[in-house]
């Protein structure tokens, strides 16, 4: 598969994670703001799962396996100084996903460990990165 035909399947995934991203921590404000062990708490915990599992951890999943073969097919990009500033934030990017992960299980097991507000604040960490890293890919400031 020609390397634009394998960029374009990367832009999917990314935007697919990307939905998941912004989602996610949302759900997690309303799950916040319910009462543990009520109906719309137990369908928050579905939809989350659901969300996570089948949306979001393949779609990062494909997203990092085509970035790597973009690589592979193209390997003078990790001589760029953009392209380690891309790498970093796709690197906090996945962390920030692992933490979206661990709050989805604290919250499975009727655990608040956030309020509504701080899920707010961690609503906004993937849009930050998200532009970093698409200044990074298309400006290539440096």
């Amino acid at each position: 598969m020609g390397y634009e035909y394998v960029k374009a399947f990367h832009l999917i995934a990314v935007m697919s994670w990307m939905a998941g991203l912004l989602y996610l921590p949302r759900l997690y404000v309303y799950h916040a703001e319910t009462d543990i062990g009520s109906v719309r708490a137990e369908t928050f915990k579905v939809m989350e799962r659901r969300l996570l599992k089948a949306i979001m951890n393949p779609a990062m999943i494909v997203t990092f396996g085509l970035g790597v073969w973009m690589l592979v097919l193209n390997p003078g990009l990790l001589s760029e100084g953009w392209m380690h500033v891309k790498i970093f934030g796709v690197v906090l990017m996945a962390a920030c996903h692992g933490k979206f992960s661990k709050m989805r299980r604290m919250l499975e097991n009727d655990e608040k460990p956030l309020s509504s507000k701080s899920y707010r604040i961690w609503n906004e960490v993937p849009t930050g990165l998200m532009v970093v890293i698409v200044i990074m890919a298309v400006a290539k400031p440096f």
